[in-house]
């Protein structure tokens, strides 16, 4: 007996936990050709046959994307599921990396695929290796709750619901299935350019992490998971303590709350309304602020994220990229 898809394990973990009606048909699989990817759809192909669409996104930026291009097309010609390819501009921005505009256009171009194609929801591939490499390099960054919680198994973006049901499930594992079903999938040569930090992490920590605690992918998905469930009280809390502050926020109210209350708060206010994300740093000084305001003649005028957080009588005020108060 042929050993079963270690993703279709996975994917029914996944049903079974969240309930078979959380799942909109007909659903797209994020397919990019590597083994992650393949196994993943040929499991939802297995659950859901003639509801599954493939979206492969071509960034054009390696002379092999063509050739991904045509074992995806192989595959899902034996599959019979309908292959969509999309060519995307990845350029990215000036102080913006590459990978990361790169996964920017990646997403726009999925989300707008399952919008004018009227699927449910986007399938992703990434498994337990990426999602100890997000930690360790959330880590590396001194990051907070948000970073340390990883990936979400869901999330929605641009009014698209995508699912993540491999995150824990080894990458070895889906690599192991697919050679030994002689299944075809490709790999991508810019997965092993240490110049990457992901990369690094990939090629000289896991096999160390892997040496010293064989379990570190279990244990850290449980430490991303009770990062994820903290990071969702602090939003809860903001949340209320935002409805009782007001929009924009007023300094009193304000100074009614703890210190470790204002903060969260106010960087819920910042992301939530202006997108903007300060630093530690940033948001000491405001506190700063706010706690010595106390008369109506002292000003607040601080530089946060791309913009300043001035006051404007008895309410903190947030004008973005701009020198001046507003």
């Amino acid at each position: 007996m042929n050993p079963v898809n270690p993703a279709l394990s996975a994917l029914r973990a996944s049903l079974a936990l969240a309930g078979p009606s959380s799942l909109a048909l007909p659903l797209g699989v994020a397919y990019s050709g590597g083994a992650d990817s393949t196994a993943l759809l040929l499991a939802a192909a297995r659950c859901w046959p003639g509801q599954v669409q493939a979206i492969h996104i071509h960034h054009g930026l390696q002379a092999a994307a063509d050739g991904f291009v045509r074992v995806c097309e192989s595959v899902c010609a034996g599959l019979q599921v309908p292959l969509h390819v999309l060519h995307v501009d990845a350029g990215h921005a000036p102080g913006e990396s590459p990978e990361d505009a790169a996964r920017r256009a990646r997403y726009a171009a999925l989300a707008g695929a399952a919008k004018q194609r009227g699927l449910g929801g986007v399938l992703l591939g990434q498994h337990a290796d990426d999602q100890v490499e997000t930690l360790l390099l959330a880590l590396s960054r001194g990051a907070g709750l948000p970073g340390l919680a990883s990936m979400p198994a869901q999330f929605e973006r641009e009014g698209v619901v995508f699912y993540r049901p491999l995150l824990q499930t080894p990458a070895a594992s889906l690599r192991e299935w697919l050679v030994q079903q002689q299944i075809p999938f490709v790999d991508d040569p810019s997965n092993t350019d240490e110049r990457y930090t992901r990369n690094r992490i990939r090629a000289r920590l896991l096999p160390a992490l892997a040496e010293a605690f064989p379990q570190f992918r279990a244990t850290f998905a449980r430490s991303a998971q009770h990062a994820a469930q903290a990071q969702a009280l602090l939003l809860e809390v903001a949340r209320q303590d935002l409805a009782a502050v007001g929009t924009p926020p007023a300094i009193q109210a304000l100074q009614v709350l703890s210190q470790r209350r204002q903060a969260n708060v106010l960087r819920h206010w910042l992301l939530l309304q202006h997108r903007a994300t300060p630093s530690a740093a940033q948001l000491e000084q405001l506190l700063v602020q706010i706690a010595a305001c106390t008369t109506r003649g002292h000003q607040i005028h601080l530089k946060v994220a791309t913009g300043h957080v001035t006051r404007l009588g008895p309410v903190l005020h947030y004008t973005a990229g701009a020198d001046e108060p507003g």
